[in-house]
């Protein structure tokens, strides 16, 4: 889709021709390393205007600075987080909740769910985690040696844990699969289509929770109360789509990146093999080293940022894949130092909206590493073939074929 023109208020100084997802090194690619090309932005002033920075080819600023980064999210009285996007590819304006709500409404319904999500509910979870992730890696054991990590453990493994806070069975799982795939990373066609299945299937399933409770995520949810009265249908739908889309591709694409990058570093993998102690800290320098979501805000007023004339109604783009490669924030930040202490990245965001899900990413990914390298020998990538990368609103990685002797 072609750009918007650059509005009268940028300086043409300021405009950048840069974009997450046509840039060169964002395009799909075999062994593509998009957080490497956007590392290069910090030779770039730290803020700067881009023309094409959105999927529907809106511009945004972008703010380089890890510092600037955190400033922005954490001022939600000026740059708001309401911007339907979700809903809007659907000609319609609700939000993802509490994703897309401004304080304070937000932080009513960041407090109904903190609970569902907090450290101790998660290690309630984690038997069942381990168990899912041992029982696709001894199939894929039994089976070969080699898989397609993506298809035969990322995606199975992480989607089936959403599926189960859900209350929903894996019978299902490849179909919302595809949905996710479609809705992040498919053209305006195949993105509408899947925003119309999603909406469709949690519309239908908050209806038979609403006659059968079932002790799941949604039976809370419609039987759940805010400043005293029952949510609307429409909060139950934000509250659902958010859950079905931030548990379709992130973890997965997490442990994606993180075994490719193994499969190509020996000296790591041997380290976490030989001591597995250190796979929590190095999950950490991972999700630094390849975060994979952009998020935006938009100005609520006019307001002049480090010399950037922002005007209410601006996108601005707080990209997690550059301000965890800033120089300022991280020594060589561009070295992946899986012992690599006060890791203050931002992979689940900042500020009032940081991540409602990231205890439960967290253990999935560690657990994930911690029985993959168990139990899987020297893995590296299978000769003759090559991971496709590609940038976008989210980062993906996928056909990781790995081999082992």
């Amino acid at each position: 889709m072609a750009c918007k023109p650059v509005p009268d208020h940028v300086p043409p100084e300021m405009v950048k021709d840069f974009s997450l997802f046509t840039s060169p090194g964002m395009e799909r690619m075999p062994n593509g390393d998009p957080h490497a090309a956007v590392a290069c932005l910090h030779d770039a002033p730290p803020i700067f205007y881009s023309p094409n920075n959105t999927r529907d080819g809106r511009g945004t600023w972008v703010i380089t600075r890890a510092k600037d980064q955190r400033r922005v999210l954490q001022d939600t009285a000026t740059f708001s987080s309401h911007r339907s996007i979700f809903a809007s590819a659907l000609g319609e304006n609700w939000p993802m909740i509490p994703l897309e709500l401004d304080p304070p409404a937000h932080g009513v319904f960041r407090s109904l769910l903190n609970p569902l999500f907090s450290p101790k509910r998660v290690m309630v979870l984690e038997p069942v985690i381990r168990e899912r992730a041992i029982t696709l890696i001894d199939r894929i054991l039994a089976a070969s040696t080699s898989c397609d990590v993506m298809k035969d453990f990322a995606f199975p493994f992480a989607v089936s844990i959403f599926l189960g806070f859900l209350g929903l069975s894996d019978k299902e799982r490849d179909t919302f699969v595809g949905w996710g795939r479609d809705l992040l990373h498919g053209e305006n066609v195949k993105r509408t289509a899947a925003a119309l299945a999603i909406v469709g299937f949690i519309d239908e399933l908050a209806a038979m929770r609403r006659k059968e409770p079932a002790g799941d995520f949604m039976s809370f949810a419609v039987g759940a109360q805010v400043n005293g009265r029952p949510l609307t249908d429409e909060e139950v739908r934000g509250i659902g789509v958010l859950l079905f889309v931030a548990g379709l591709d992130t973890v997965a694409t997490a442990i994606g990146f993180d075994l490719a990058h193994l499969a190509r570093n020996l000296k790591d993998q041997q380290l976490l093999r030989s001591e597995p102690d250190r796979i929590g800290l190095a999950s950490e320098e991972l999700l630094r080293a390849y975060s994979t979501v952009q998020m935006i805000r938009v100005a609520t007023k006019d307001i002049d940022f480090d010399g950037a004339p922002i005007r209410k109604g601006d996108y601005i783009s707080c990209a997690t894949m550059i301000a965890n490669r800033d120089p300022e924030e991280f020594d060589c930040p561009n070295t992946i130092d899986l012992a690599r202490e006060d890791n203050r990245h931002t992979a689940f965001a900042h500020g009032p909206h940081r991540c409602l899900g990231s205890h439960l990413a967290r253990r999935e990914i560690v657990i994930g590493l911690e029985e993959w390298l168990s139990r899987i020998p020297d893995f590296r990538i299978k000769g003759g073939t090559a991971p496709i990368t590609f940038g976008g609103h989210v980062f993906g990685i996928e056909n990781l074929i790995l081999e082992w002797s």
